[in-house]
């Protein structure tokens, strides 16, 4: 998967407040510095289940756990075969981490700035004093210049690097076994990774404190959407309002913009019935909590219906966004309104397909319906400060490790994100996999066929840009 750049890099650090900052200058006055991230850059806070994810796996590639508490970690996805996450700590990429489909595993890629955090019991070299500064520059660790290796490295290991003081210079990828290498008068033992120069300044902080770090860029974009909002509605005042709510992060913190707005208007829910249980419970709370009016569509069993004929929906096949929202959305708004406005919490670092779009538009689908994106320039993180500032109750499945909010199947997920599901839901897994049986005997596809999720890709064109 190549880079895409969907929006302006805007992660900086307050070295003073020990916080990440979506500007140049933080509440606290003090100047940020930028953190060198990979494009997208749609970073978001890390949850408790995420910062045990990845303690976990340093702990058992590295022998020790990696994110202290009180700690302010930051994720930004980035592209590769499946899912990868570099992790932000004290202003910088401290490692990356990502699941390895054909093996069903996780692998952490350690940075040098990890060995700030904790200096690994495992997996390391130990370079002469004489070869480090070609080491530092990207040279590798060549045999001549190897003073010991860690017994338990493996070739392909991901290794630090460290001097015979202990202080860590590099890492890279072992090429040879432990035992190997120490048999080697000649040859390269470990591939150093080049990697971006930066600076990583530990230092405990909480989510508090970001916010307050945050607080007039919040203010600032804020006003902006509210502004944004204000001036859609008074050029079309005879669309009656309403808020497209999922149940997920980005329309949330849309509504919340809406309400201060324009005040209460109805929220309008696509239910196509294979949600998560919390999506459910969310909009139930957010419905309770700001007294509003929610009006929502059901698409019954036309999923399963279309899927008897279609097959499973596809990346590039995404018949199931028309059947399951599109066109019950279009019944609805017809039936109730004749027409609407309605604000969707569309954001431009999401892909490629929602950078191009306009801020205000209507789908050629749906033309009773205008929509707009408040926060279609926010980044994740813009929307997660917002939403814990304005306390509100935000789906918790983002504290599971399931990043995007949806249908449980949705083919546009990772097979990471699958592998999690089945783990914590697998009665919906078992259904899911029982139809996708169904098919395969019926159409003779392999048992690699759903085993390595392939109902995900089609191969034709890319269908989803009509679904935005």
């Amino acid at each position: 998967m190549s880079k895409a750049f969907l929006g302006k890099l805007v992660l900086n650090w307050c070295d003073e407040c020990h916080t990440p900052v979506l500007g140049k200058k933080c509440s606290c006055g003090s100047k940020t510095r930028a953190v060198l991230l990979t494009p997208p850059g749609d970073i978001r806070p890390a949850f408790k289940a995420d910062i045990d994810h990845i303690n976990s796996l340093y702990e058992n590639q590295f022998g020790k756990k990696l994110i202290p508490k009180g700690h302010i970690v930051i994720l930004n996805k980035i592209p590769d075969v499946d899912r990868m996450e570099e992790v932000v700590m004290g202003g910088a990429v401290i490692c990356a981490y990502r699941y390895i489909p054909s093996e069903k595993r996780w692998e952490l890629l350690p940075r040098v700035h990890a060995s700030k955090y904790a200096i690994p019991k495992r997996k390391f070299v130990v370079a002469d004093d004489g070869a480090i500064d070609s080491i530092k520059t990207g040279s590798s660790v060549l045999a001549p210049g190897l003073v010991d290796i860690e017994e338990s490295v493996l070739k392909d290991d991901e290794v630090f690097i460290l001097s015979k003081a202990g202080e860590c210079i590099a890492v890279g990828r072992a090429r040879e076994n432990a035992s190997d290498a120490k048999l080697m008068e000649r040859g390269s033992i470990v591939r150093t990774r080049k990697t971006k120069p930066d600076i990583c300044i530990p230092g405990e902080a909480s989510w508090e404190k970001a916010i307050e770090a945050n607080r007039i860029i919040l203010e600032n974009v804020e006003t902006e959407a509210v502004g944004f909002v204000k001036s859609v509605v008074s050029k079309n005042p005879d669309l009656l309002c309403n808020v497209s709510y999922s149940g997920g992060k980005d329309s949330l913190a849309t509504l919340l913009i809406v309400l201060k707005a324009i005040g209460k208007v109805p929220v309008l829910f696509s239910d196509t019935g294979l949600e998560f249980p919390e999506t459910y419970k969310n909009i139930e709370d957010v419905v309770e909590k700001y007294g509003l009016e929610i009006i929502k569509t059901g698409a019954g069993e036309k999923f399963w219906e279309t899927f008897e004929v279609e097959g499973p929906p596809a990346v590039d096949v995404r018949w199931c966004c028309s059947v399951c929202k599109l066109m019950p959305v279009k019944e609805i708004i017809t039936e109730k309104w004749g027409e609407c406005l309605s604000f969707i919490g569309q954001r431009k670092y999401e892909s490629l397909a929602r950078m191009k779009s306009p801020r205000v538009w209507r789908n050629f689908k749906v033309q009773v319906q205008l929509s707009a994106a408040p926060i279609q320039h926010w980044t994740a993180l813009h929307v997660f400060l917002y939403l814990f500032k304005e306390n509100a109750p935000y789906n918790v499945l983002y504290e599971q490790r399931i990043d995007r909010i949806g249908c449980f199947m949705c083919p546009s997920s990772d097979l990471a994100s699958f592998e999690i599901i089945k783990a914590e839901y697998p009665d919906l897994w078992e259904i899911w996999e029982k139809k996708l049986q169904i098919w395969a005997e019926k159409n003779n596809l392999s048992e690699e066929w759903i085993k390595n999720a392939e109902w995900r890709k089609r191969g034709g064109e890319d269908d989803t840009s009509n679904y935005s």
